[in-house]
């Protein structure tokens, strides 16, 4: 059953906090933890949240000098990576290419940003930036009502056939797995909860380029 998502409850009249769906316990020994995993995920949503409301277009586009990423980098890469990673352990299609996002936004460099170089990322641009931030949202939503429909045990399915990606070897999932088997819990926590907060501290200190404040105390 889906809740209201972080986009729905987490806004500046909330102090930017989601509100939580209600914790129904039942027997399996991963519920509590799937409890948990779905509220860091929304908490993290909510400071992406605050953070694309905090921040225009002009900003977003800033170029400091070489060899220095624009926010439009961070922006594009961790909601798409998102909806790449939940869409590999759904099976279910990205919303960036079902829903024609590339066209729609504007996106100066179409590319997720995880295999290129600076200098190609240097480039990034978001035309339009409301637009983007609805993709966003969407992606957010998405994902935490997949969670909210998740079966406890399912967080303890060995992914892939058991068999480790190759391209994620360089990848920080690969220094949290056991015998090079990704579980979808490994998956969920690396690919979505740990990359969303990896990249917040990347965002806080590229905002503070542009004369914007940190998310939290």
């Amino acid at each position: 059953m889906s809740h209201p998502s972080s986009v729905d409850t987490a806004s500046a009249s909330t102090g930017w906090r989601p509100a939580h769906p209600t914790f129904v316990p039942t027997a399996s020994p991963w519920s509590q933890y799937l409890d948990s995993l779905q509220r860091r995920i929304r908490g993290m949503h909510a400071l992406w949240i605050e953070a694309l409301a905090t921040m225009d277009g002009d900003q977003v586009n800033h170029f400091e000098r070489e060899g220095v990423l624009p926010i439009a980098f961070t922006v594009n890469h961790m909601p798409r990576m998102e909806d790449f990673a939940r869409a590999v352990l759904n099976s279910t299609p990205m919303l960036w290419t079902d829903g024609g996002w590339a066209e729609r936004t504007g996106i100066a460099v179409d590319d997720i940003g995880k295999d290129t170089t600076v200098a190609e990322m240097e480039l990034q641009r978001i035309v339009d930036y409301p637009v983007f931030v609805a993709y966003a949202h969407e992606v957010f939503v998405t994902t935490e009502h997949w969670l909210d429909d998740l079966e406890p045990d399912a967080l303890g399915d060995v992914m892939f056939g058991g068999v480790f990606p190759p391209n994620a070897l360089n990848a920080y999932i690969h220094r949290v797995v056991r015998d090079e088997q990704i579980l979808r819990v490994d998956a969920i926590e690396c690919w979505i909860y740990q990359h969303g907060i990896r990249h917040l501290g990347e965002l806080e200190h590229a905002r503070a380029l542009v004369g914007l404040g940190g998310l939290t105390s």
